[in-house]
Parts: C-alpha cells; sequence; structure tokens
C-alpha cells in the first residue's frame, strides 16, 4: 500500500526490506533519523556508535561477518571515518555493506557546506543519490545487490532536503538473503603494502565495470523534452527544482548514480541538444566531469558554489518565471537560533562570559553560547576540537593564557572525540581545564543516547560510562562536579580550577530541560512593583524573559522554574510561587 515516507525514513525502509542485519551508526543531522527508523524493526540490530569511524569499522566486521550492514552519518561525520572508508575500498566486502552520507546544503545545522561526491571519486567507491522518498527506499536495496555484485560498500548519498521531505513510496517485504560464510582470506583483508598493492588494480578494474553499468543502468535516464535548445543534467534534489520550474520544455538527464559516471551516455545526450547545462548543487562535480570529457558544459557560471539552489533560481536561470504563488512576498523575518528556556548551559555560560574568559567551544546545542547576549565561546571547529586545541592554545601561549582559557564540550562530544584531546592534555602535561557539559543526552540532533547515559539505540538499560572515572583514569587528578543552575558554585569552580598549575575537568551536569523525564518547578512570577528595569536578567538570553513598558515579564509557557535569572535580580522582582 502507498503511503507518505520522509527520505530518510524511506532508506531505512529499504535497508529493512534488502535484509540488512546490522546497523551501526552516529547521529548527525541531516541523517539521523535513518538509524532512528531501522532501528524499529526488531529483526535488525542497531546501535548508536561513539563515532563515525567506530560506526564504519563495526559494519565493516558485520559485512566481514556474511551479513548485510548499514552504516550512517551527515557529511562531516565522513571525515570522521575517511581512514576506514578508503581502506575498505580496497578491500571489498563479504555481504553487502551500505554507508549513507547526508550533506547539508545551506548548513542548516552544519559548519560547512562540504559536498561528499569527491569522497565517492577519491576513495574509488560508487554513489547512488535518490531524488525523492521512493528512489531512497529503492536506491538501498538496490546498493545492497551492487555492492555484493561488484564487491564494494557502497554510498548512499542524501542530502537536507531529500532527507527530510515526503514523498509517496510503496513500501515491499523483507527478503533475507542467505548468510555469506567468512572464509580467512588475508590476502584480500589485511592490507599491509605487499597485499594492499595487489588490491589497487582490483579497484581500478572495478571503477572501470561500474562505469560500463553506468552507462546502461536505468538509475541514470533520459526524460525528453519539447526544446532541445538547452540539455539539463543533473541528480538529487536538483532534479527536483528542474522538474517543478521548467516541467517537460527541455529534456533532462538525469543521474541516479553519481560515482563513476557514464560517459558514452553523456556524450550521446550533449549530441542531442544545443547547449548543455549541468544543475547542481555546491561543486562544479558533474560538470568537471563533463568538461574532462571534452563537452562544453555550463553550470557554475549560472549556479553558485554556494548555498541551496531552488525552483526559483533555476527557473531565473534558464529562462522561464516561476508560476504563481511560488515566490513569497516579501522577505521572511530572520529568527536566530536560542538555547531553550532552562537549558542548562546558560549558566555555565553566563559565567565564562562574566569572567571575560576565552573559550574554545565545540559542536553541539551548546555552541549557541557564542550568541549574544552570552557571547562566550570563542571558536568552534569540529567535534573534539575544543579539547585539543586548548591544549595547544595553551601550550603557545606559554603560560600567560593558562588561567584564562577553558574548553567547553558536551557528554556526547566528549565521548566521540574529546577524550582523546583530554589523554593528550593529561599525557603532555598543559595546564588546562576542560568543562564537559553533560546534559545527560545527545541534543542537538534530537536526544539520542550516547555512552554515558545508560541506554542503548533501542531505549534498553546498557553499560554506562562514569565520565569522572573516565577522567581520573586517562591521568586528570582535578575532577569536580558542579549544577550549572548555581551561579555561584560554578563561579567558584572555575575560579579555582584555573587557578590550580595542574590540568583539570569541571563536569557541568544537569539533564536537558526538554528531555520528558525532567520535572520542572512552577514558572517564576514578576513583581512589577519590585522590578526597577535594570535588565539584569536579560544577561542570560532566556527567551521565558522579556521586558515590557521597561518591566520585566515572564512567559509561564516556557518558563521551567530553573531559577538562574533569580539569581540576577538584587531587588528579588523575580520570586517562585509559594508551594
Amino acid at each position: 500500500m502507498k503511503t507518505l515516507m520522509l527520505g530518510n525514513e524511506a532508506a531505512a525502509r529499504g535497508l529493512y526490506e534488502a535484509g540488512c542485519a546490522f546497523v551501526s551508526s552516529y547521529p548527525g543531522t541531516p541523517s539521523t533519523e535513518i538509524t532512528e527508523c531501522v532501528a524499529k524493526y526488531q529483526e535488525v540490530y542497531a546501535e548508536w556508535a561513539p563515532n563515525e569511524k567506530v560506526a564504519m569499522e563495526a559494519a565493516f566486521g558485520a559485512s566481514l561477518a556474511g551479513k548485510r550492514s548499514f552504516c550512517g552519518m551527515k557529511h562531516v561525520g565522513l571525515n570522521v571515518a575517511a581512514d576506514p572508508l578508503f581502506t575498505i575500498s580496497y578491500t571489498g566486502v563479504n555481504a553487502g555493506m551500505v554507508i549513507a552520507v547526508a550533506d547539508d546544503a545551506g548548513m542548516h545545522s552544519s559548519q560547512n557546506e562540504q559536498d561528499s561526491r569527491h569522497y565517492a571519486k577519491a576513495a574509488k567507491m560508487p554513489m547512488l543519490e535518490p531524488s525523492d522518498s521512493a528512489e531512497a527506499l529503492q536506491f538501498a536495496k538496490l546498493a545492497y545487490d551492487l555492492s555484493e555484485q561488484f564487491d564494494t560498500a557502497v554510498l548512499l548519498k542524501m542530502c537536507t532536503r531529500i532527507a527530510h521531505s515526503q514523498s509517496v513510496v510503496e513500501p515491499g517485504e523483507r527478503i533475507v538473503p542467505p548468510a555469506k560464510p567468512y572464509e580467512k582470506n588475508g590476502a584480500k583483508y589485511i592490507m599491509m603494502p605487499g597485499n594492499a598493492k595487489r588490491r589497487h588494480p582490483v579497484v581500478e578494474e572495478r571503477t572501470r565495470a561500474l562505469v560500463q553499468y553506468a552507462e546502461t543502468s536505468p538509475l541514470n535516464r533520459v526524460e525528453e523534452g519539447r526544446d532541445h535548445a538547452i540539455g539539463i543534467l543533473t541528480a538529487s534534489t536538483s532534479y527536483q527544482y528542474v522538474k517543478e520550474a521548467l516541467g517537460d520544455t527541455y529534456p533532462v538527464l538525469k543521474l541516479g548514480m553519481t560515482w563513476p559516471l557514464p560517459e558514452q551516455k553523456i556524450r550521446d545526450f550533449a549530441a542531442s541538444v544545443d547547449r548543455l547545462v549541468v544543475v547542481e548543487e555546491l561543486d562544479g562535480f558533474l560538470e568537471e566531469h563533463c568538461r574532462n570529457l571534452g563537452l562544453a558544459a555550463e553550470g557554475k557560471n549560472l549556479f553558485s558554489c554556494i548555498d541551496e539552489l531552488s525552483q526559483n533560481l533555476v527557473a531565473e536561470k534558464l529562462g522561464r518565471a516561476p508560476d504563481a504563488g511560488v515566490k513569497l512576498p516579501e522577505e521572511i523575518p530572520a529568527r536566530p537560533p536560542v538555547m531553550c528556556a532552562g537549558c542548562p548551559h546558560r549558566g555555565l555560560f553566563y559565567t565564562l562570559h562574566k569572567l571575560n574568559l576565552t573559550v574554545l567551544g565545540d559542536i553541539g546545542c551548546y555552541t549557541l553560547g557564542a550568541v549574544a547576549p552570552l557571547s562566550a565561546i570563542d571558536s568552534t571547529i569540529c567535534m573534539g576540537a575544543s579539547v585539543s586545541g586548548l591544549h595547544g592554545f595553551n601550550k603557545a601561549s606559554g603560560g600567560e593564557m593558562e588561567g584564562k582559557t577553558v574548553a567547553v564540550i558536551g557528554d556526547s562530544t566528549f565521548m566521540h572525540s574529546g577524550v582523546t584531546g583530554l589523554i593528550n592534555i593529561a599525557y603532555n602535561e598543559s595546564n588546562s581545564t576542560v568543562i564537559i557539559l553533560d546534559n545527560s543526552i545527545t541534543g542537538m540532533t534530537g536526544h539520542q543516547q550516547n555512552p554515558t547515559t545508560g541506554y542503548n539505540l533501542k531505549g534498553d538499560p546498557c553499560t554506562k560510562i562514569d565520565l569522572e572515572r573516565l577522567c581520573r583514569s586517562v591521568g586528570i587528578n582535578r575532577v569536580r562536579v558542579v549544577d550549572p543552575y548555581d551561579l555561584k558554585q560554578c563561579e567558584e569552580a572555575v575560579k579555582e580550577e584555573l587557578a590550580v598549575h595542574e590540568p583539570s575537568v569541571i563536569i557541568s551536569r544537569r539533564p536537558c530541560a526538554l528531555l520528558k523525564y525532567v520535572k520542572h518547578k512552577a514558572p517564576l512570577i514578576a513583581h512589577s512593583d519590585k522590578c526597577v528595569g535594570c535588565k539584569s536578567c536579560m544577561r542570560i538570553g532566556c527567551p521565558a524573559i522579556s521586558v515590557v513598558d521597561g518591566k520585566a515579564v515572564i512567559d509561564n509557557t516556557l518558563c521551567v522554574g530553573c531559577g538562574v535569572c533569580q539569581q540576577l535580580c538584587k531587588f528579588d522582582a523575580l520570586e517562585a510561587p509559594q508551594a
């Protein structure tokens, strides 16, 4: 029966129908829901791994054991997993292995715009790129067949608009292929130089075979148009923009396999039109391929390599006005993200700002500590970089900045890649203070479990990593826990740890205010007769507080009674209700 599904949900359904048995991923928007959805199928073992590298290696191990496997991540997560990715290309697989990577053109929740198609080319690994939910399901299933046919892992490239848009799919039945027996084969799987040298020619021959497959595969299809003045080469969400803006005006070569790319098929298509235009987001990846074939292709002269495309932009550049109602009549006001009311990170960031410290930040909801009025973060690079960067910053400063600089990192991010930086601090003895913002969940991507929460992906109780003991075990002697709702306690702890001349860790611990099991206090009461309009309460940037007619006002629908603002008011204008 046909139904609506998100692209990620449909991809998960494709994994299920293909008989995938093992899933290991690390959450990252816009890829997260693939793993969350496939975990709902009891026939599939699914887990959150500490990071993407571990997830990919675990998925390879499952493939080696003879079961179809999967790992998923966002584009920057593929950077973390690049080491096994390139070598798995050499070893090939036993049972089918699929790797989903979700790009985020427009940087809706990412620190860069990265085009993952380059990874497919560099790793010499096939990549499929669906343009809607139906194809997400179909391509996920097909990826396993290609994986086993060509002895390679297969990349399934999603993007924000495909991952998080709904379209019609028709689910099928789950078919589990027989497990492939594991047979020892050191020449194939032990990538020491002697074996790797012999595997590289195998990879090149496989690529040639995949190019021939791409020439005739229904994944790459030509859709006829009325006017051959222009021919459009496109894929993924750009294909949808082309069809919405232009309909069947021009012929389209729609690519579902974006690496390796066909050669003769593209030449033939180009010969059938007067002008070849490549419509693609981010880099001119397809356009470069056309130019390498000696074709006069246009693309990035019309469409930027920055930000997302749209049907309006396609229509504007290719000569047809967008349909009425497509373009909004006026600009939408900006709505910058802010920490939620009651966010446990707010009090800690207020303290760091108050003390005028240099703060090396990390990836997570706490990155919002950089936003005014808190303005408490000086840098954000990638997962775990705050801890490693702090060590380098303090060493390079020759001691001058040691008592004025800290790193902040979330509990999930610390387990992802922060602990190795802390080991570096202990091992190389830098006088550095690391603050772990432990909100007991992976917050930014939608409340996924992690090794510190005590629950696995399916919500079952599991081993819980003790952060205090972990920090001490790697060589940090000074480890203390504070409540970020207690501003005095936070300030004292930060001052004391910065004053000592040895590495230290402060764990700022309070669960995310949005977790369902967290019980909130009653909203505070704002007494207008006591409020003098000093706006001290506004310095924490809480969305539950506003100033109306010069007086503080509390939004009862948002306030969770955390009391942080109450500690800033010298006039007792903010008060907890009497029990």
